[in-house]
């Protein structure tokens, strides 16, 4: 796959469709080989690949990273707790998963009220499937519980005054991303992972044609 072709929109848009269930990459290959790239280009296609190829890592170690600065703080880990579910609401394969769960759970109880808690049918156009799908979440669009919980977090923010921490600690943990997937040398198998959603992503492609 050429990364170089990748746009920046491209990369946001896949990391936002793709399944970000997948357990973590174990540390031995995360911190297995680092060498200096030659090029801006060769830099250029190894931080996509990379950023893409160990993205549940990266997500773990901003998680680790915001925790250690808030073990005084339950409140602004609470806030934090909620920053990362309005982020993660954005990646489809996550909110289905979640909104999942939650109707399964809350069926044992209420079965009525799961019952509300389903996405509605998939309109249908001149007999096929309309192309603009809308993600739900327990019955509601995704962007109300977004926006529910980036409010929420917001004031939690507000009150813990630890937004200048967490400020800090996004750096650090930006900072050692972009080190590590800048000198980290990809391997075989992130070059066939690369090819596999390539493959991936050309079926669901030719599938809705």
């Amino acid at each position: 796959m050429d990364w170089g072709n990748v746009t920046a929109q491209d990369l946001i848009d896949a990391l936002r469709e793709v399944d970000w269930s997948s357990p973590p990459r174990p540390l031995p290959e995360f911190f297995s080989r680092f060498t200096v790239p030659r090029s801006s280009a060769k830099w250029n296609n190894r931080f996509k690949c990379n950023l893409y190829y160990y993205r549940t890592n990266y997500f773990i170690l901003i998680v680790l990273i915001v925790g250690l600065g808030f073990l005084r703080r339950p409140v602004s880990i609470l806030a934090a707790v909620l920053t990362a579910l309005s982020m993660a609401f954005l990646n489809d394969s996550f909110a289905g998963t979640f909104s999942e769960k939650v109707t399964r759970t809350v069926r044992q109880f209420s079965p009525h009220l799961a019952a509300k808690m389903r996405p509605p049918l998939t309109p249908v156009i001149r007999g096929r499937p309309s192309t603009k799908r809308i993600v739900h979440i327990c019955g509601r669009p995704r962007w109300v519980f977004v926006v529910m919980f980036s409010s929420v977090s917001f004031i939690l923010w507000y009150v813990s005054c630890g937004l200048l921490t967490v400020l800090w600690a996004l750096a650090v943990a930006l900072l050692a991303i972009l080190l590590h997937a800048s000198f980290r040398t990809p391997n075989l198998k992130a070059r066939l992972n690369t090819f596999r959603e390539e493959f991936r992503a050309v079926w669901r492609n030719y599938s809705e044609l």
